[in-house]
């Protein structure tokens, strides 16, 4: 991890989040899900199929700041630490074969382009409710599954056909989510990236 505290690091923010817009559908075949996907093609809606279950999302504007203002400070990091980071926003991912699809908040591969699933997967929980992300994930094949909720990182790891909570990436060991953390609370993005550089600068 980056040696402490060089520069100031800001202070944590405190906001009600707001509600999203959720419906969920149920006894959904899978050639429905692939047939509204494909004609809805929208990038403010997100589709999560899991076995018949189709949940409907509308993101809220604070849903996509914090999604954004994480994407931004994971990718400068990788950017001044040489970490061969490519990044897929929220490219749809379905297999057939599992009934499970969904479009992550933000994606990323390690070392390469994408074959056929990210390595590591965003999602962004302002409230509870809906489908559970992780049987998906794990249907998919996502290796590292990081939740942002209640202004913290939550990480889990696939281990066989589940996952299990770890404290920080194993695919990115070097990067200190809680540091992360305290830089994505700030109102600010550009504010934040450029205090976030100028730690990571200060810490080698």
């Amino acid at each position: 991890m980056v040696a402490a505290a060089h520069a100031p690091l800001p202070s944590p923010t405190s906001a009600a989040p707001p509600d999203e817009q959720r419906f969920v559908l149920h006894d959904v075949p899978w050639q429905t899900y692939v047939a509204l996907r494909d004609a809805l093609d929208n990038p403010g809606l997100r589709m999560t199929y899991h076995e018949g279950t189709l949940e409907l999302m509308s993101p809220s504007p604070e849903h996509e700041v914090a999604k954004t203002s994480i994407a931004r400070l994971i990718e400068l990091f990788a950017l001044e630490r040489d970490v061969p980071l490519c990044g897929y926003g929220s490219t749809t991912f379905r297999r057939e074969a599992k009934a499970r699809g969904l479009e992550p908040g933000e994606c990323y591969c390690l070392g390469g382009p994408l074959k056929e699933l990210p390595d590591i997967a965003i999602e962004v929980v302002l409230t509870r409710g809906g489908l559970d992300k992780l049987p998906v994930y794990s249907g998919l094949g996502v290796r590292e599954v990081w939740f942002w909720e209640r202004d913290g990182f939550h990480l889990h790891a696939l281990r066989g056909e589940a996952y299990e909570p770890i404290a920080t990436s194993e695919l990115i060991p070097e990067l200190d989510l809680d540091v992360l953390a305290r830089f994505v609370r700030w109102p600010d993005q550009h504010g934040a990236a450029k205090a976030f550089r100028d730690w990571l600068r200060a810490g080698r």
